[in-house]
Formats: C-alpha cells, structure tokens, sequence
C-alpha cells in the first residue's frame, strides 16, 4: 500500500458547487472502495474561511494558502472555476501567483472549467493543449495566446497539467485521474457508485449536434433536427424534410446552408453519427442494430462513414468507452464506394 496524495481542492467566492464537489466526490470514493485513503483531500480557499458558491451555497472551513502551505506541497492541485472575467478577482490572482512560486514542486496540476484562467495567469498553459467551457475557450486563448486553447473535448491532458470543461466534465477527468492511478476496473467502479450514466473519455464534444443546430434553427427551420432525430430509421431525402417545413428542396438547403453551414443531407448524416455515437457508447447493441436504428442499412455503410467522419471503426470507437471492442466486419478495407444512405 502505497501513502495517501496529498490533494488540494481549491474554490473560489463564486465558483461552481460541481467544480468542487465533483472531483471531491469520485476521489472519496475511490477512497472507499480501495478500503484506504489513497487521496488525502483537504479543501482551501486562497485567503481561508467560507466560501460562498455561485448559487450562494456557503462552503465553510475553508484552510488558506499559507496554513496549507507550512505543511508542505500537494501531490495534485485542484482548481474549481472562478471569474472569467479580466481582471482575475483577488483569490484568483492570489493562486496565480502561488503557482507562478511553487508550480514545478506540485506533480499533477488540474483545473476544472474556467479554473484553467488561473493556470493560464501562472504560465502554466503556455506551448500545452488546454480547454474550458466552450463559452469561455476564445476569451482563454485571447489572454493566453501561447497557449492551444481546444474546444471540440471534455477535458484534454498534456504532460502534468490537466484542464477540464464545464461543470460535470470536472467528475470524467478525475475519474481519468483514478484510471491513472488505479486502474480503470476502479474508475469504472466509482462511476458505478456516483450512477453515472457514462462514462465519458476527454475526446467527446463539448455538446452535440443536435443541440447546436436546434441553437440556431431560425424560423423557417424550427423543429428541423428534432423531426430529423425522431425519424432517424427511416429515409430522410431532402424532399422529405422540404415537405415536413413546407418549402422546396432548393429552398431548403438555402436556409440550411445560410443558417446551419451545413446542408440538409449533411446535417442527417451528422445526427446520424452523432446518434450511433450515443448507442456504441451507452448500449451493448450489435452493430447490425445500431446501424438500422440511425438508418444507415448495414453495417458497411456504418464502417465507412464512422471511418470517414472520426477516422476508426465502430468497433474502436465502442472500445474507447467499454474496453471490449465489437467485432469488424470480416473485411477490413474499405467497402466498395457508394453513397451513404440520407
């Protein structure tokens, strides 16, 4: 048995409930199922005390900085969200510059949402791929430019340094923190006794297609994506979602293009994916069902389009998620040429 980490959870006035409570969570769980205190967790605040959270519950008990500091380093440092807004507030800024000292003395330094502002002030993002929520990521990298701001995952690791999006994603990168450290048989154990749903790898968007595109539907295509995902087993050729907004194809794919950037063949064949995506992930379902349930017809078309749009296989992409791959068809290279179905 190895000797308990040393953990910092860092709030501020102001942050997220889930950015603290989320990691603290998985962590004390991990705790539980090892039967040991594999992270011992102790929870600070830059100046000490309470800490009001975004939603005004109040956090007490806080330690501060330099009491936490006279004991010594932590092993992992993690930073809940504050203000995005220029300038940092004074806690924020008062970690910042904590880092900037004593930064290459702490082993794993981790920032959930807009904690990575903090890290950034530090230097710490400067040449690393870092995220945040999508809302914020253009405002990070403005005031980070050395920094490879990515937008398009939940959470995103480089070297010792990790950063997270919004709010839940906090929970998957610490669940990818006790794979690390553990094992991934107790990471998806934790996830079994927090009931999440899915558990999530660094490399999912931030949020799907789905929703962006109902986001942006204007008038004239409202309800568009919803009937699209509602009739995904069926054919769905442009005249079909012409008829259902009551213009012509030509029309159509004007306001798709104009308002989505995409056109309408497109736009299906993306909640297609995005649908199958969902299924390889979440279902046990053979691949002949998830490709009749997004109306892709068979398998091949589901290989070549999953090849195309995420560069692997349907097999590889549920065994990113699962850990047990689903068998290939029996070909492996590309199927005949062919156009997938709309």
């Amino acid at each position: 048995m190895g000797s308990a980490l040393a953990v910092w959870c860092v709030a501020f006035p102001g942050s997220e409930l889930l950015d603290v409570s989320g990691p603290w969570e998985v962590l004390s769980h991990a705790n539980e199922l090892l039967g040991r205190e594999a992270y011992a967790l102790q929870f600070l605040t830059p100046f000490g005390g309470d800490v009001p959270t975004r939603h005004r519950l109040l956090l007490g008990g806080a330690r501060s900085l330099a009491q936490a500091t006279q004991r010594g380093r932590p092993e992992l440092l993690i930073v809940a969200g504050g203000s995005p807004l220029p300038p940092l507030p004074a806690a924020e800024a008062a970690l910042a510059r904590w880092l900037a000292r004593h930064q290459a003395s702490v082993p794993r330094i981790v920032s959930i949402c807009t904690g990575a502002f903090v890290l950034g002030a530090a230097g710490l993002l400067d040449g690393r791929r870092a995220t945040t929520h999508h809302r914020w990521a253009a405002e990070l990298q403005r005031r980070h430019p050395k920094a490879h701001v990515l937008d398009d995952g939940i959470f995103q690791r480089d070297g010792r340094v990790w950063t997270s999006a919004g709010i839940t994603a906090g929970i998957d990168l610490t669940l990818a923190l006790v794979e690390d450290d553990h094992g991934r048989p107790l990471a998806m154990a934790v996830a079994k006794q927090l009931l999440v749903f899915l558990r999530r790898s660094g490399h999912q968007a931030q949020f799907s297609r789905a929703l962006s595109s109902q986001e942006h539907e204007p008038a004239a295509l409202r309800g568009i994506a919803g009937f699209v995902l509602e009739h995904l087993d069926q054919p769905l050729p442009v005249e079909r979602l012409a008829r259902q907004r009551g213009m012509s194809p030509r029309s159509l794919a004007r306001h798709c293009r104009q308002a989505l950037g995409v056109s309408p063949a497109a736009l299906v064949r993306t909640l297609r994916i995005e649908r199958a995506q969902q299924l390889l992930e979440e279902t046990a379902l053979p691949l002949e069902a998830v490709a009749a349930r997004t109306g892709m017809g068979d398998v091949s078309t589901l290989w070549r389009c999953f090849t195309r749009q995420l560069g692997v296989t349907p097999g590889e992409y549920r065994a990113r998620f699962t850990g047990a791959a689903t068998p290939e068809p029996v070909r492996r290279a590309p199927p005949p040429r062919g156009r997938a179905r709309a």
